[in-house]
Parts: C-alpha cells; structure tokens; sequence
C-alpha cells in the first residue's frame, strides 16, 4: 500500500504540477515564475495540511527530489505548446486527477494519524483543493473551488467513498483505486453537465 500511495503522490503533484505551469503561462510568466507557480500548485495543499495536523517533516522536504519531478513536469508542460491550444479541457483534467489524487492521500494521512472522519474531511479538502487556490490568486484568476461546478464537495466525496469502500470490508489499495476514480470522474461529469451546488445570491436594497 505505501507504493500505492506513493504512486499516488506522484500521479497528484505531476498533474498539479503541469497545472500550475499552464496557469503560469496563460500569465506569461519566465521559468522561474513557472516553477514557483507549479511548486505552490503541486506541494501547497499538502504542506497546508501536515502544518495544521503537526506531520513533520513535510513530505518535500523530507524528500526533495519530489520538487525536481515537480519541476521536470513543468518544463515538460513548456515544451508542449499544444497544451496551451486546449488550455481549458488539459488544464481541467489534470486538475481534476489532482484533486482526486490529492483528497485520497489528505483521508489517508488523517487516518494514519489516528484522526477520524470529520478531520479526515478537513485533511482531503484541504490536501486536493488549497495548492489551486494558491495558484488562481498568484495568477489572478478566481480560484475553481470558488466557480460553479463541483469543486471541494468532489473531495468530500471522495473521503465518503473511501470510508464506505472500508465499512464494505474492500482491501485498502481497491478502496484508494475507487475512491480516486469515482472523484475524478464525478469531477469530469460535474463540468461536463455544469453540476453545481446551490448558489446564495443575496442584493442588499438600496
């Protein structure tokens, strides 16, 4: 299970990653803003996360060589011009792995630490949403989580699928591998069908 989930991490921050590298060149950043902005995609929900739980050492610096896969991702995504030409449906794919990806290992480390379902909640939102929030700012973009469709509640869902798959008694690497492909497909179908929460528009009288 710890290749599986270290599969998983690298799937999430590769995605994230080439993410934050596309919103940085719809900006027109130079390389170096690139990597910021992927880095910050790619590492900022999880390091968010393990501050608020106490888990030390963060992963990446633990294990830095995750930022230079990071980064190869990103100058890979620079090289590829064709990603930019269908910005919207690349960049909303690999988000949604991303998020998917990310709220599975936020449940997993929540359990590790022996928290339970309300905080396993707070570590998947956090972990698959909080890297993207700081790249739509640093890019001036309104963040996803903050636009119509589906975006946190996917890893709400995603934690709920999880703790279902274990209540059903199903091995942990099946629970993850469901878990991570219903929230990416629900993600998918969110967009594609414009599946929303409902919106609170209130308009002070004048």
């Amino acid at each position: 299970m710890f290749t599986l989930l270290k599969i998983l991490w690298i799937i999430g921050i590769t995605a994230e990653g080439m993410t934050g590298a596309l919103a940085a060149g719809r900006q027109r950043m130079d390389l170096f803003g690139v990597a910021v902005i992927a880095s910050v995609t790619a590492i900022g929900g999880g390091s968010i996360r393990d501050m608020l739980l106490g888990n030390y050492p963060l992963t990446w610096v633990k294990e830095p060589y995750y930022l230079l896969l990071i980064w190869v991702a990103a100058l890979a995504t620079v090289g590829m011009p064709f990603l930019l030409e269908n910005f919207r449906v690349v960049f909303l794919v690999l988000d949604a792995i991303g998020l998917s990806a990310f709220a599975v290992i936020g449940t997993e480390v929540a359990l590790r630490l022996g928290h339970g379902f309300i905080i396993a909640v707070v570590a998947s939102v956090t972990t698959g949403v909080f890297g993207g929030v700081l790249r739509d700012m640093l890019c001036s973009r309104i963040p996803l989580v903050f636009q119509k469709e589906l975006y946190a509640s996917i890893a709400v869902l995603a934690t709920c699928v999880y703790f279902v798959m274990m209540w059903l008694g199903a091995s942990e690497p099946v629970t993850v591998v469901v878990a991570v492909l219903i929230a990416v497909n629900t993600r998918l179908l969110a967009i594609w069908r414009g599946w929303a929460l409902p919106v609170f528009d209130y308009q002070e009288r004048s």
